[in-house]
């Protein structure tokens, strides 16, 4: 009987079968769905280098309002332009690659000829998941050695206020070169919600209650608070009003789901504007009061978090909220304005292959250079703050 063999792809093929992979990864990536290539995107897209003093760097550009008045009738306007304030914001970027093998042609002898399919499905499935676990941590401010869940990645541990590494460097979220950009909320963007008061209290997490649950009020004082703080909406195509878009975890969503006031704002949104605000599930999510509120599982949440057991750990990486013993879980939600997130997604993907053993053993590798960074910028509405969270903000509530 003859062995199945394992033929050399062409460059075009190769081509051919990245192009796939990155196809597939983008269908299947959460965040994909809110990417644009410009400033009216949730999610910005950079798809080309600038040049700076220091190299070619991936950048956004953020521009702040006008301050001035202007010049009011005939005064001279000459000399008095004002000039635009801006900020280049440096995306860092890497690589992140994973590969599957095949241990012999007689062990998967019916499995090498569709190796190669395969390989691509998981392969897009993992980049894909892998991006959106790299996003959404950026935008919560995440340290990238925890799990969405909020426990400790394998290779890691903390205690006593340091983080500990356990295992090799480099096969981890957190060795990639923009893990370390990662910020928490900024000071007047991070909030947790207090649902005795119906109101938003700067994040404390310690401070937690079980009470503290999402409901239809938390929509609105978001809302109420983006427009404050002139955060930017984004206009959906061929829409007049500005949207938020509000990530929230299927805990949170559950809740609103029963929830008399979020059901009957939502029902009479549906009656009024048809499609537009009906209850959606899925990419559509619903739209309340001006703001997309849209499932995730990719939203951080303490679910997978040890109990605070020790005296002080309360508010510890990979530890549950809430005050000593109480071991409150939660979710952090993301209401998401214009440009809350930069993406450098530079190139296709690259589709390797490699033989060994004579060509008995074969393995497929994919790696894909990209790069999160959340913009961060000095407002002209909070003169004497510091930087600021550009377009987004964050809320902590319990599950």
């Amino acid at each position: 009987m003859a062995l199945t063999t394992f033929a050399a792809l062409t460059q075009p093929e190769k081509l051919t079968w990245a192009r796939q992979t990155i196809k597939m990864a983008r269908n299947a990536s959460f965040v994909e769905q809110y990417v644009g290539k410009d400033a009216n995107s949730i999610v910005q897209r950079v798809t080309e280098f600038s040049k700076t003093e220091k190299g070619a760097k991936a950048q956004i550009h953020l521009v702040s309002d006008l301050v001035n008045d202007g010049a009011a009738g005939d005064t001279q306007l000459w000399d008095s332009e004002e000039a635009l304030i801006g900020s280049f914001q440096t995306i860092q970027i890497d690589q992140l690659r994973n590969a599957n093998r095949l241990s012999g042609r007689m062990n998967d002898q019916k499995m090498v000829i569709n190796f190669r399919e395969q390989s691509r499905d998981v392969l897009a499935y993992w980049l894909a998941d892998r991006t959106d676990q790299a996003a959404f941590l950026t935008m919560s401010g995440m340290d990238y050695r925890l799990k969405l869940n909020g426990a400790i990645r394998t290779g890691f541990s903390y205690s006593a206020g340091a983080w500990a590494r356990t295992a090799a460097t480099g096969m981890s979220l957190y060795d990639l070169s923009f893990a370390s950009d990662v910020t928490a909320p900024s000071a007047n963007r991070g909030f947790r919600w207090v649902n005795s008061t119906k109101s938003l209290a700067p994040t404390a997490v310690a401070s937690m209650v079980s009470g503290d649950t999402i409901s239809y009020a938390t929509i609105v004082a978001l809302k109420m608070l983006a427009k404050e703080k002139y955060i930017r909406g984004v206009k959906p195509q061929g829409g007049l009003d500005e949207e938020y878009v509000l990530f929230v975890g299927p805990r949170s969503m559950a809740r609103l789901r029963m929830d008399a006031d979020f059901l009957a704002n939502s029902r009479a949104l549906q009656t009024g504007m048809g499609d537009k605000g009906q209850l959606a599930s899925g990419r559509g999510g619903v739209l309340v009061n001006g703001v997309r509120v849209v499932e995730s599982r990719y939203v951080f949440n303490t679910l997978g978090a040890a109990n605070t057991a020790g005296s002080g750990e309360q508010g510890y990486p990979g530890r549950k909220w809430g005050a000593h013993g109480s071991n409150v879980d939660g979710e952090r939600l993301l209401l998401c304005g214009a440009q809350a997130l930069a993406y450098a997604d530079l190139g296709m993907p690259n589709w390797d292959e490699q033989v060994w053993d004579y060509d008995n053993q074969v393995g497929i590798a994919v790696g894909k250079i990209i790069g999160f960074k959340k913009p961060v910028f000095r407002t002209i509405y909070e003169s004497g703050t510091p930087n600021e969270d550009f377009g987004l903000i964050t809320c902590d509530v319990a599950v």
